[in-house]
């Protein structure tokens, strides 16, 4: 590397400090010391702070410690007469500016605390386009896809294109990859974030496109991002500075496209992304750091051309990429997923209340089908106009000498995703409730019905081939044949739903493991039986059992349940064995039904998570959704902090939505009974199931009896609604013995 290099971003090292220094002191005229400071619904302080150096920031007077420490980490100015070995200083110039960004990041929330819309989506019409650091219900809902592998790495870009084409043209190449696009700062007076919104390009978490913020400083909400998801799904402790950086560089592939002309601020942002191990490539002629040492390959590249730029970002982090190309005229890939067709951009609908749209996968004799075969029966969405309804059946018929009955609702939950992945097209719902939207720029591009069917049977045959040898699609859009395809789906329905719901632990000899997430909390280890879901809410025992016959090396393994050490715990032998295995000894053992005795590690991808209320003699649960206080005096996002990561921890315990309402849920502590208070949006949700799992234990108002926000946030504010409603916790015998 030049020497050029280096001077330069240590220039930018003391410039960025010094400002950092400055708005400071201008916060400490304007606002009283103790006042409050944060990143708005995040339980890491400030998190690149906190994460490498164990400081925690909560009033504008923290923020001293952190510059300081930012200001003693800049090296010498550069001579030109001595011989220096670059990088060091470069690297350590590069952090104090990131740490100076974060302040910088955090002064701005202070003074304009409306400035982020802090939201999954922007709200363009308000004006709103910039979303901010992402609170932790999107960092654990959005986590979930590092671990799977749906979302491989990010891009973090900053700067402008040439023009919105081009923006376009580059952004949607990391889409069809999979990636996620951090965005921020402006160049020339735009942004890629506005050139996107200009071209017409849907943006927000749904589509994987992230507008951070309008300054290089709110690119440091993506090294926030990486470090958060390092303390919640790794384990990995604040103030481990050497075991965060090392996570990012080895599980969270990411890298910096850097468009426009790169000033010393930005290069010093460069720099001290190289420390996470995170490569920047940009389109202009900087100096480039070629070497390797602290990236997997080169550090900075220069001179990018824009339609290689994806393709050479992705070369120089080593990231691997599967790219499923699918014969259809829209462009296909989970990045598309949460794109919304609204009503300006809609060309014509099915389902929603507004038709029937039903949806039905069967298995069938290997005789009896075609594979590839897809049948449209009725007019096809050309034949309709601008602002058509159409009623559509989707009827997906299977066969493989692999294949059993138990794995039609798994192959018929995949058409939600698959569906969503088509550009253009929105899927909500399943079974006889979907609602699919086609957009008008769909339709420009040629997409037909046909084309649902060809997605269908790739997707299908890519992704479950070991258990399935054919696949034919039919479509019906005339109403009678919809109509006829529901009344049978209907009766399919109920007759699984019986069978699901009948399944009872002790009727299955082996469960099965799912360690997705280890790749994020190394000694997690997910065990899932018929009536404890996976605590993320998407896996359950058949899902389980159906991956593991289409990967029998993968996450999903089989265990012998062995000898019953506690039948009212949960505690099994062959259980202990394989997790002890799997955690690589940090967890020897743990039980199903308690949260109070030794209870299952959790990840940081719960759905729920439920604590102990000893005054109320009861216990709670919040969901991730739900962003106030609970009565045990911790937010979701403070409680997942605390317990996530792999651990167990008595008196709280990661779970599904569904499994609240499953026979066994913390059976060893009293079972649902114990439930005195969750959020009253979930118990909307899961209301009816939760009137039927009361009326199961003669307490048919249950329900009624749970206290919610509405009644109160701490054990004092809701006993007396517990009381009043005599709550059957209350007559229990104690909870904590």
């Amino acid at each position: 590397m030049s020497k050029l290099v280096a001077f330069a971003g240590i220039q930018g090292g003391y410039k960025v400090v010094s400002t950092a220094e400055g708005e400071f002191k201008n916060a400490l005229d304007t606002f009283d010391a103790s006042s409050k400071i944060e990143f708005p619904n995040t339980g890491y302080y400030l998190p690149v702070i906190y994460s490498l150096t164990g400081m925690k920031v909560e009033t504008l007077e923290d923020l001293k410690k952190p510059l300081e420490f930012a200001r003693g980490l800049l090296p010498p100015h550069i001579k030109g007469k001595h011989h220096l070995p670059y990088l060091g200083p470069l690297l350590d110039a590069g952090m104090a500016a990131i740490f100076s960004y974060e302040i910088l990041e955090a002064l701005r929330i202070l003074r304009e605390p409306d400035f982020y819309f802090p939201q999954e989506d922007p709200d363009l019409d308000a004006g709103k386009i910039w979303v901010g650091p992402a609170d932790d219900i999107i960092l654990r809902k959005r986590g979930v896809e590092f671990v799977d592998g749906s979302a491989p790495g990010f891009a973090a870009v900053v700067g402008s294109c040439p023009d919105p084409e081009t923006a376009k043209m580059i952004v949607e190449d990391y889409q069809k990859k999979n990636l996620y696009i951090f965005c921020a700062a402006h160049h020339n007076g735009t942004s890629v974030i506005e050139q996107l919104i200009e071209a017409g390009v849907q943006i927000g978490w749904g589509t994987r496109i992230v507008p951070f913020g309008p300054d290089i400083s709110s690119a440091v909400f993506a090294l926030g991002f990486a470090n958060r998801a390092a303390m919640a799904f790794g384990g990995v402790q604040p103030g481990d500075y050497k075991k965060i950086l090392l996570y990012n560089k080895d599980r969270v592939f990411a890298f910096v496209n850097a468009f426009g002309d790169i000033g010393t601020e930005w290069g010093v942002a460069a720099a001290g992304c190289v420390n996470w191990g995170f490569p920047t490539l940009a389109d202009t002629d900087i100096p480039e750091i070629l070497p390797t040492g602290i990236c997997t390959y080169e550090h900075v590249v220069a001179n990018v051309p824009h339609d290689e730029i994806c393709q050479k970002s992705v070369e120089v982090r080593g990231l691997k990429v599967t790219v499923s190309e699918i014969d259809i005229p829209c462009s296909f890939g989970p990045a598309f997923e949460g794109e919304r067709v609204r009503g300006a951009d809609l060309h014509c609908q099915t389902g929603g209340g507004k038709t029937q749209c039903t949806e039905l996968v069967k298995m069938a004799e290997m005789s009896e089908i075609e594979d590839a075969k897809v049948n449209v029966v009725g007019p096809d969405i050309t034949d309709l106009k601008e602002g058509d309804t159409f009623p559509l059946g989707i009827y997906v018929q299977v066969a493989g000498r692999e294949f059993q009955t138990d794995f039609e609702p798994i192959i018929e939950r995949q058409i939600h995703h698959l569906i969503n992945y088509i550009q253009g097209v929105m899927h909500i719902g399943q079974r006889d409730i979907s609602w699919i939207r086609v957009s008008k720029a769909a339709i420009e591009k040629g997409f037909t019905i046909k084309d649902i069917g060809v997605v269908l049977h790739a997707k299908f045959h890519q992704d479950f081939g070991k258990i399935l040898d054919k696949v034919e699609i039919t479509l019906y859009t005339k109403k009678k044949d919809v109509d006829d395809l529901t009344k049978r789906a209907r009766a399919e329905y109920r007759t699984r739903d019986e069978r699901v719901e009948k399944m009872a632990d002790e009727d299955v000899e082996t469960y099965y493991s799912c360690t997705l997430c280890q790749s994020f909390a190394p000694t997690h280890v997910c065990t899932v039986s018929p009536e404890r879901t996976g605590l993320c809410g998407a896996y359950n025992w058949m899902d389980c059992k159906a991956s593991f016959e289409i990967n029998p090396t993968g996450p999903n393994q089989p265990i012998e349940k062995g000898e019953c050490l506690d039948p009212v715990l949960g505690q099994w032998k062959g259980v202990n064995e394989f997790v002890a295995k799997a955690s690589r000894g940090a967890i020897d053992h743990y039980n199903f039904y308690s949260l109070v005795v030794d209870p299952m590690t959790t990840c940081g991808c719960c759905e729920c998570i439920a604590a102990m209320l000893p005054a109320c003699n009861g216990v709670m649960t919040v969901n991730r959704e739900y962003t106030g206080e609970t009565p045990c005096g911790m937010k979701f996002t403070t409680l997942a902090g605390v317990m996530g990561g792999g651990q167990s921890s008595p008196g709280f315990v990661g779970h599904s939505k569904f499994n609240i309402t499953q026979g066994k849920f913390i059976k060893g502590d009293g079972g649902l009974l114990r439930m005195v208070w969750m959020p009253k949006a979930l118990k909307e949700e899961i209301r009816e199931r939760l009137e039927k799992a009361g009326e199961r234990m003669g307490v048919p108002d249950l329900v009624d009896r749970i206290a919610d926000e509405t009644v109160g946030i701490t054990e004092e504010e809701i006993l007396p609604f517990l009381q009043e409603k005599q709550h059957p916790a209350l007559e229990m015998d104690s909870l904590i013995g």
